[in-house]
């Protein structure tokens, strides 16, 4: 326990230099900036500035995507309570309760509850991240090839059911990652593969170049073509404060709430939709203000699922960081992130890079209380960044993202690249297809297939090794139950 404050000690001292706060603080007011505008979202943000941030230190990278990555859960509630318009997917259920009461006059008792809830929650998940995930990555040191290659599809199976509203649809995209991922010279023959005798693929495909293409480019061309104008109506914004009777309600909630977040962020299930909805449910059916919900809206209803929303998020970070497996949008462009430093997630991240690790924990503390800051007295200023119109806002995410890519390698390939993979984004976004299961193949396909050839070497050509260790026989039924139980349950619901 000693060692672990010692290091966290140290994570503080590289996190609080002026140029990582100064970063920190960046990130913090880009994410909630992208949280408050509808339709960007984090995992848009932060594969946009992937290209720009190339020559930025490792650190002072990760302290920044983030600070995006959690700023924008902060302000995803400004516009959910405001507008009735969540700017990101974890908001839709704040929006339920919170809208209601702007409508009743009680905004600012409403956006202080989301905030300071974000923040509890927050500051809460961060600890169980700090405790746990060194325990996590001394359990992962200890696995084999069969144990990791079975944890890539428990992966690839987890985010393709639960990102999405169809698990075939899920298993598309992530095939279409898988194959993007095998393009390039084979890591043991060295042979050519499905380079279609083009040198600029030999290489393989960048991963920052199909992040960029999948969510900024494909975001800004769905919204130009598909996304109709729509006129939304402000609430009054009151005086952003909560009597004694709100912070009665609300500090039960936000402690309820982390411990049903901080679990479902730990597992591979993907986003923080579902622990909203739990705790969203959990309120409505403890509160004894039942009359209020739906009618003039109950601060349980907003402080509930927005802590939920955070410490879900926070927690994430334990199997980003300790096992590699991305389970979001954002953490899948964030796993590239990592890959485009030379840095591979997972246990040896924790020895090879510890400074790096635990000056990235301990920006969570410190970006939590500058959120905490930004978020309450500066809440009237994000408001305004809602009247900014749409067409120069995605008019720029493109100029953005055409810059970025072309600075990597000053290559016209990429460009053309980057706009068929923008035009691809689209029409999987059109037709209901998830981006996520795209990038986490394409970045996890080839360290399975290195991890199944090592792993059929181990056990001399025979797949009997996967059910002869009992970790890599656990796995197995644990990724038959993520494929078996959802359907097991829809037939039984019938």
């Amino acid at each position: 326990m000693m060692e672990l404050w010692t290091q966290l000690a140290g994570g503080f001292a590289t996190a609080a230099t002026p140029v990582n706060l100064l970063w920190a603080l960046l990130g913090c007011t880009l994410g909630t900036a992208v949280g408050v505008l509808p339709g960007i979202g984090p995992a848009t943000a932060v594969a946009m500035l992937l290209p720009i941030t190339l020559k930025v230190e490792p650190t002072a990278s990760m302290i920044f995507f983030a600070g995006i990555y959690y700023g924008a859960m902060y302000g995803g509630s400004t516009t959910s309570i405001l507008l009735n318009t969540p700017g990101e997917s974890g908001s839709m259920v704040t929006a339920m309760e919170g809208n209601k009461m702007a409508k009743s006059g009680r905004a600012g008792a409403a956006l202080a509850t989301a905030a300071i809830g974000s923040f509890v929650a927050g500051t809460i998940a961060t600890v169980v991240v700090t405790l746990f995930a060194p325990a996590v990555a001394e359990w992962a040191v200890k696995l084999a090839s069969p144990e990791y290659f079975l944890l890539m599809v428990l992966a690839f199976c987890t985010v393709s059911a639960v990102l999405g509203k169809s698990t075939l649809r899920g298993l598309t995209s992530l095939f279409v990652g898988l194959a993007m991922g095998l393009v390039g010279l084979d890591q043991i023959s060295g042979q050519a593969r499905y380079t279609a005798g083009v040198p600029e693929l030999m290489d393989g495909l960048e991963v920052v170049l199909i992040a960029v293409g999948l969510f900024a480019v494909a975001e800004a061309l769905y919204a130009v073509l598909f996304e109709r104008r729509v006129d939304a109506s402000q609430n009054k914004l009151s005086r952003v404060h909560m009597t004694r009777q709100d912070w009665r309600r609300s500090w039960p909630a936000w402690l309820r709430a982390t411990g049903i977040g901080i679990p479902f962020g730990c597992i591979p299930a993907g986003g923080s939709e579902i622990p909203t909805f739990l705790s969203y449910a959990t309120e409505k059916k403890l509160s004894k203000h039942q009359g209020e919900f739906g009618t003039t809206g109950a601060i349980e209803g907003v402080a509930g699922p927005e802590a939920a929303n955070n410490a879900a998020i926070t927690a994430t970070l334990i199997p980003v960081l300790t096992l590699g497996i991305p389970t979001s949008n954002t953490t899948a462009v964030l796993l590239g992130a990592f890959q485009n430093y030379g840095l591979q997630p997972g246990p040896q991240l924790f020895d090879k890079s510890a400074a790096l690790v635990w000056a990235l924990i301990a920006s969570l503390y410190i970006g939590n209380v500058m959120l905490l800051i930004l978020n309450l007295p500066l809440v009237g200023l994000w408001v305004k960044l809602l009247k900014i119109p749409r067409a120069p806002l995605y008019a720029g995410i493109l100029i953005f993202a055409t810059v970025g890519v072309y600075g990597m390698r000053q290559s016209a390939f990429d460009l053309v690249l980057l706009y068929a993979i923008g035009l691809l984004g689209v029409v999987m976004r059109r037709f209901d297809f998830p981006t996520a299961p795209v990038v986490v193949g394409m970045i996890l396909g080839p360290l399975a297939e290195a991890h199944l050839r090592n792993a059929l070497s181990i056990g001399e050509g025979k797949w009997g090794v996967f059910v002869e260790r009992p970790m890599s026989l656990v796995l197995l039924l644990v990724i038959a139950a993520v494929l078996v139980l959802p359907r097991a349950v829809k037939l039984l619901r019938r």
